[in-house]
């Protein structure tokens, strides 16, 4: 059972990962996405999900400069957009995320999205950065199983993370299992749908069960499931009540009611249109 925000996930090549982080989409550049950089250390997060096509890279790098927390204690992610793939570019994008953040190294390096016709390039990119030290582990966002297939046809060194859309309206079983196989850490993206459905039947009867908010129940549906989380927000209190999830557990039972609401339901594009 996972018990602490403390607690980790240890990838394939042994690198650690917090199973709780903030993430900062949408956080505006500044004193904003400072001010949620600060909050979430306070709050006992050790993990901040960033990238370069949010634009809040500098306020990250800012925050975690400032704080007290060792830096080998903070995990950091970021991510190569889509306009910057391809080998040469990647390897600029990088450099500019690094000297935007003001770190010495990534601990998780990430394609954005899959762009057809151009991952393949950029990986290598990335197993040069890995190769370097420059990252202590890279991986993929959005990448449906027959990326992941094609990619690992020619791969040197697998993903080690594939962040993806995931909630109890796009559970995504065949992915987390293909995942599961290959030793890929499953993580979610808008795990709290936006906010949306939070009224829903089941979620509703779950939060008086647990005495929980709609939220937790879900965040706790995602660690129960295995899957690293990164939920945003900006204010103090859901920052902290989306880490309030570590006194309670799910029953199995409760688990497969979530996933009984599966409707194959995106909020976000699917990676194959985008």
């Amino acid at each position: 059972m996972i018990q602490s925000i403390f607690d980790e996930t240890t990838l394939y090549n042994g690198v650690k990962m917090p199973w709780l982080g903030l993430g900062v989409y949408k956080t505006e550049e500044g004193e904003e996405v400072e001010h949620a950089v600060h909050t979430a250390l306070e709050a006992g997060y050790r993990s901040i999900d960033t990238a370069s096509f949010y634009g809040n890279e500098v306020g990250v790098g800012k925050a975690i400069g400032e704080s007290t927390i060792a830096r080998k204690d903070i995990f950091v992610t970021t991510k190569v957009w889509n306009d910057d793939q391809g080998y040469e570019n990647t390897l600029a994008a990088f450099e500019q995320s690094l000297e935007k953040l003001k770190l010495d190294y990534i601990d998780l390096y990430l394609i954005h999205w899959p762009v057809s016709g151009m991952y393949k390039e950029t990986w290598q990119a990335m197993e040069k950065l890995y190769e370097e030290g420059r990252v202590k582990a890279i991986g993929v966002c959005n990448f449906q199983i027959h990326h992941l297939e094609d990619l690992l046809e020619e791969c040197k060194i697998k993903p080690m993370v594939n962040q993806v859309e995931y909630h109890p309206r796009l559970t995504q079983k065949d992915l987390h299992q293909f995942c599961k196989e290959q030793n890929i850490q499953l993580e979610a993206w808008r795990p709290i749908m936006r906010g949306e459905s939070l009224d829903h039947p089941t979620l509703v009867e779950l939060s008086e069960q647990y005495g929980k908010t709609p939220v937790q129940v879900i965040l706790r549906w995602d660690l129960e499931n295995e899957v690293v989380t990164i939920p945003k927000s900006v204010h103090k209190d859901r920052i902290y009540a989306n880490a309030d999830i570590f006194d309670f557990q799910l029953d199995a039972k409760d688990v497969g009611k979530l996933e009984a609401m599966n409707e194959n339901h995106r909020f976000g594009p699917h990676p194959d249109d985008f």
